[in-house]
Parts: C-alpha cells; structure tokens; sequence
C-alpha cells in the first residue's frame, strides 16, 4: 500500500510519549489498526504534517501540552486524557505499543474526560506556583528539623512559623547548657536558610499576585470567599475555568443553604441538625435549586415544606432521639417522590429568603 493510500485510511492515532522517541498506533474508522510506527520527537510533527487531520490521543503528563499545541497547529484534534482514565483499556503485558494503543481507544469514548491544552502563558504562571509550593515545602523542611533539634535537647515551642520565630533567639542567647555551642551554630545556620527562603517565597507570591491583578477571570475567581491569587494554579482555559465557577458555585449555594439551615461548627446536640433540616426551604434541597424573587408571596406566609407526591403527604415531625418513631414515620426529605408546595394553612414555618 502506497504511503498517500495508506494514511487516508487513519481516523484515530494514539501516541505514547517519551523523552526522545514516540510510539504511535494508528486505527481506521472500524477500529482495525493500520498503523505501528516509532518515531523521534523531530520526526513526529514532519511525519503528521503528511497525514490528514485525524483524531489524537495522548496522555497528559509532562510535554503533552507543547506536543499538543504543535499538533493542533497542522490540523489535528489533539486531546488529552489523565493517565488513569488511560490503564482500564490496556490489555495484556505494558509495552509502548500497547500504550499507544489504549491511548487510540479511550480517546474514542463518548464520556471521556479529556484535560484542556494550556497555552504557553498559562504554563508559565503553573511554574510559579510549582516553584512556590517547592520553597515552601523547604521551609516547612526547615523548620522541622529546628524542632527536631531543639525537641532532642528538652526544649519545645508552640506550632506555627510565628512563634517558632520569635522564641529562637531568646533560645540561642540563653546561658543554659541546653545547647551546645556546635548545636547553636547549625540552628543559626537554619535560621539563615529559613530568612532566605522566605524572600524567595515573597518574591513568587508578589508575581503570583500581580498577574493575577491583571486577569478579569482570576479577579472573579478571587472574589470567592477563600480564595486567593496562591489558590489559582492558572489563567483561565476553558473547562478549568468552567469548572472552577461551577464548584464555585455550588459551595457557594452549600454554604447558603447551611446557613439558612441554621447549621455551623460550633458544639450541638444530637437533635439540632434534624430541626435543622426540618427548616430547610423546599427549592434549596433540589439539585442545583435556587430562590426565586417573588416566591414568598406565591407561597403565602408560611413558606414551602417539601412533601412525597407518592405519599401524599408531609413528613411528620420528628424528636431528637425518637429512633423508633424516625423509623416508624419516615420523613420525606429524601424522598424520590416529586416535590410540590402546600398551602400556609397546610405547611409547616419556613424561613424562606
């Protein structure tokens, strides 16, 4: 078969990745494979640039995005799937081709999760926080190992980089035998290592923070109680930042709802989370529902209780306590039935918002 007939036929490549050669397994549109080729990383893209654009699999793991962006640029659908997702379609012993190949199944699949293609600048801003994450896993090293330290000799200091500060030098200035002079040195030493690593850990999170000033979308993912420019690990693209605004939004509607519920952290009784959710407004227990303006007074004074249309009936009420009562009437919160709203003569008091 000649070269131009025989890649015609490709419908779907998988390839497995490596640091100098690929391994690529090309399948028609059966499923049926017409193609195991290795090739050198300056061979891939001379040799897919002779091919007709095609759908292509690779795993998501270091040099997929780049490999990917080169890809895209010649024609080619390019998805990336997480090496987990990957392993259920491997059969038999693991080599390279029968990655390559499980790569070509799994791209296929209508549910596949696939992870976006980041652009250079987003790769950038995902190394700084790389980097930050490293020195900071140094100083808390560091640290520890202060601890450590002081611990062996008898001496111990309240948790936190606040406090450990603060008591070193009284430490090492103190006239006990505690410390021995060689033991004082090396904890200087540390201590040096530490102010280091701190300016270099200020010096990431001021970068980190001013392009994240610049983003309109990190700046509306920052407005998100808890969330700060460290807690982003890169500009938007497109299903990250799909992603990040629904979880956004769904802790936001939790935290609404508990506190609606009346639900906290703080110590309770056994029976205060079931009056708890006895209060609960009917909408916020739908998935995904929301409050509507002007539902109160459709719904007259006394609110919505939530009801099984199965049964016909609202849930009765329930003590703290009462097991062999909960089990002889059991609510229907967490019913399958459809909920409906009652009249205020016929529901119970809600707090509706």
């Amino acid at each position: 078969m000649s070269r131009s007939s025989f890649s015609a036929v490709i419908a779907t490549l998988g390839i497995d990745l490596g640091k100098n050669s690929f391994h690529l397994v090309g399948q028609d549109q059966r499923g049926a494979i017409v193609l195991r080729i290795k090739l050198s990383r300056s061979q891939l893209t001379q040799r897919l640039a002779n091919i007709p654009p095609c759908l292509i699999g690779m795993e998501a793991c270091a040099g997929a995005h780049h490999v990917g962006r080169q890809l895209q640029a010649l024609g080619h659908d390019v998805r990336l799937i997480p090496a987990q997702y990957v392993k259920p379609f491997l059969k038999g012993h693991k080599n390279d081709y029968r990655d390559a190949e499980a790569i070509a199944e799994a791209v296929q699949r209508p549910t596949m999760s696939f992870v976006a293609i980041k652009m250079p600048e987003q790769m950038d801003l995902l190394a700084l926080h790389r980097v930050r994450s490293r020195l900071v896993s140094q100083r808390t090293g560091v640290t520890n190992q202060i601890r450590g330290f002081l611990l062996e000799r008898g001496i111990t200091v309240r948790q936190g980089l606040a406090p450990l500060r603060q008591a070193l030098p009284g430490i090492l200035g103190s006239s006990s035998d505690a410390l021995s002079p060689r033991l004082v040195r090396l904890i200087a030493d540390l201590m040096e290592d530490w102010r280091r690593l701190d300016e270099r850990i200020t010096e990431v999170s001021t970068e980190i923070e001013a392009l994240a000033a610049q983003d309109e979308h990190c700046q509306r993912l920052m407005s998100v109680p808890g969330v700060g420019a460290d807690h982003l690990q890169c500009r938007r693209s497109g299903d990250w930042h799909r992603r990040w605004v629904q979880a956004g939004a769904g802790l936001w509607r939790l935290a609404r709802v508990g506190a609606q519920a009346g639900v906290d952290r703080r110590p309770h009784h056994s029976g205060q989370d079931l009056e708890a959710r006895q209060h609960v407004p009917a909408d916020a227990l739908r998935a995904g529902g929301t409050h509507r303006a002007g539902a109160p007074a459709a719904w007259g004074e006394g609110g919505a209780v939530a009801v099984d249309r199965g049964r016909g009936a609202a849930a009765a009420p329930q003590q703290a306590g009462d097991r062999p009562g909960q089990q002889a009437r059991p609510h229907c919160l967490g019913g399958a039935g459809a909920w409906t709203c009652l009249s205020a003569e016929e529901c119970l008091p809600c707090d509706v918002r």
